[in-house]
This record gives C-alpha cells, sequence and structure tokens, in this order.
C-alpha cells in the first residue's frame, strides 16, 4: 500500500487568504452626459458615470460605505423625460438616458437647497464627506446667499427642540417673522468620547444608517419630529448614556458637518489649537483582536488626536468598534523622562 506523501509533506500555508473568484464583467450602458457620449457598467448610477467623466457633482448626504438616501438633494441633475430632477447618487443609468448636470433648472434647485441650509444650519464646516468646510465652493458656484432670507433667530434652549410636538406649527409674526428660523442649540457634551453639535445637523442621515442595518445594526438613533422640528434623537430624547448606543463612533466616521465629533477634536478646535496642516496620518492595524481592522492614526504634537479607518478597506469598510476609534489614550501613557 503507497501512503500519499501529502500525509508526511503538507503543503506550505498560504501567506493570506485566498481571493474570492473574479466578478464577471457587467455589460456597458451607453449614455449621453452634457452632450457627450459615454459608456459605464450596468448598475452604474448616474454619479458614478458624472465622476468617471471628471464632473464634480455635489453631495452631502452620499457615502461610499452607506446605502444612499436620497435626502440632500443637492447632487440633483435634469434626465430628459422625467418630470421631476433626479437624485445622481442613487438613480441607476439606462441606456440612451440624456443627462444634463448644468442646466438652469439644476443650478437654480442646488443654490436654493444650498441656501435653505446656510439659513438654518451652522455649515461652516459642511463638506461632502468630512467636515472640510468645502461647502462654500458650492456656494459660490451657484452664486447661494442664504442671508437674504434674514438674520438668523434666538438660539434654541437645549433640549427645547426635543420638547416640541411634532406638526404642531404657528404663523410667524413680529419680530420672529423677520428672523430666519434655524436649529441653533447649545452643543450636547454627555459622554467622555464625543460631542453633539445638532446646530450644524443637515439631515443627511448618515449617522442613523451607521448606527443602523448599514454598519452597527445597534439603532441607538433615528428620526424624530416633522417638517422644521426634525432631528436626530435618541430613545425618548434620553441623554446618550441611557440610550442603546454603543459608542462604536461610526455616526462620527460619516458625519459631513461637524455636528458629530471627537471630544478631543472638539476641545481642541474651541482652544484654538485644532491644525490639520500639522497632523500626520500613520496607517496601521487595531491591535485589541484578531480581526485585523485597518486604522489612521491621526497625530498633533506627538499625540493622538483621532482614529479613522479608510472607506476602501475590505475589512472595515471605513466602520470600527468602540476600541479601534476610542481605545487609544493608553498610548499616551508614556513614562516621564
Amino acid at each position: 500500500m503507497t501512503v500519499d506523501p501529502i500525509l508526511f509533506n503538507p503543503p506550505a500555508r498560504p501567506s493570506r487568504p485566498p481571493a474570492p473568484p473574479p466578478a464577471e464583467a457587467r455589460p456597458p450602458v451607453e449614455l449621453t452626459i452634457d452632450g457627450t457620449a459615454v459608456s459605464v457598467p450596468a448598475g452604474s448610477t448616474i454619479l458614478d458615470a458624472c465622476r468617471a467623466q471628471g464632473i464634480d457633482t455635489p453631495t452631502l448626504c452620499y457615502a461610499d460605505n452607506l446605502s444612499p438616501v436620497n435626502v440632500c438633494r443637492v447632487c440633483v441633475v435634469e434626465v430628459a423625460g422625467s418630470r421631476v430632477l433626479v437624485p445622481a447618487c442613487s438613480r441607476p443609468v439606462e441606456a440612451g438616458m440624456d443627462v444634463r448636470t448644468d442646466s438652469e433648472r439644476v443650478r437654480h434647485s442646488r443654490k436654493m437647497v444650498l441656501e435653505f441650509l446656510g439659513s438654518s444650519v451652522d455649515v461652516s464646516l459642511a463638506g461632502p464627506a468630512q467636515p472640510d468646510g468645502s461647502i462654500g465652493a458650492y456656494m459660490e458656484r451657484y452664486g447661494a446667499d442664504p442671508t437674504r432670507y434674514g438674520p438668523p433667530a434666538a438660539t434654541a434652549e437645549a433640549g427645547e427642540r426635543d420638547a416640541h410636538v411634532a406638526g404642531h406649527h404657528h404663523v410667524p409674526s413680529g419680530d420672529e417673522a423677520a428672523h430666519a428660523a434655524t436649529v441653533a442649540q447649545p452643543v450636547t457634551v454627555d459622554n467622555d468620547l464625543y460631542v453633539r453639535d445638532y446646530s450644524k445637523c443637515i439631515l443627511c442621515y448618515k449617522c442613523v444608517e451607521a448606527c443602523g442595518e448599514d454598519a452597527q445594526n445597534t439603532f441607538a438613533i433615528a428620526v424624530a419630529g416633522r417638517g422644521f422640528d426634525t432631528r436626530i434623537s435618541t430613545e425618548q430624547a434620553v441623554p446618550l448614556p441611557e440610550s442603546a448606543c454603543v459608542y462604536c463612533g461610526n455616526c462620527i466616521g460619516v458625519c459631513p458637518t461637524g455636528a458629530l465629533m471627537f471630544r478631543s477634536e472638539y476641545e481642541m478646535r474651541e482652544a484654538g489649537t485644532w491644525d490639520e496642516g500639522a497632523q500626520t496620518v500613520t496607517e496601521t492595524i487595531c491591535p485589541y483582536c484578531g480581526v485585523g481592522c485597518a486604522v489612521d492614526l491621526h497625530v498633533q504634537d506627538n499625540t493622538i488626536v483621532k482614529v479613522t479607518s479608510p472607506l476602501d478597506s475590505s475589512v472595515t469598510d471605513g466602520h470600527l468598534c468602540i476600541k479601534g476609534r476610542f481605545g487609544f489614550q493608553f498610548v499616551q501613557n508614556r513614562p516621564a523622562e
């Protein structure tokens, strides 16, 4: 009887997990964007097609690692034959589609959306993917002037907006009618890890998606209220430490306006010491467990000030747990020299 040599000399273990089988190539779809013939793979969105052509399409509620929810409406484009403007971030391309991304109708719609946001929300830090203030360039491009709605109304008291009864509104008069309604309110600091500044919230729903089915499946936060009283809230508006929040921080990772922010970053911004130009980013692996999550350490003055994860990581898709995102303080406990 001959014994198979492999029993005594097994092959070397692979250095990395086997790659998945190659995906089948998707058939091309032909369409026209701003008069130019374009070919993109089937299943692509209009936004994908625009980006492939180098067309800068503004977005606020879209994220590569979340399902599109179509709420910000700044990415709308005009499609021939469609009665209404369509959201580029979620509308799949179709053969023969004729898309216009910079028509007068599109520009007017984007201008109005940006003006409404700018008149009611603090968008000083807002950007398409992260709080970098780049929304200002879109304001300038479309000639948006939020100040034409009047000076902002007074800041609400803490908890005032949470106490509003949904759907109960009154017609403003007198001094109230002369001011632009805003969501301005005090910053909520009820834990040691991150702060909530809902005066910067544009209701992009990204935090709700990240807390829900797209990432964490915790469902600690949701959309409450109606109309202008719509807001992001915990169940029954309880303080965050009393909610179902597990402090993974994935809501912070997708917030594009700075409404949700590392407490360390918030305190440094308040002190005027936050300087991204002086920061270095080190790519490494989270040391806490065997999953191997990719993390980026943002360091300023030899101190880790925040931790993120790259969106293109096949392990994390940009999401982390509480240890990976916030468990870095031990690094700062260096022996005294």
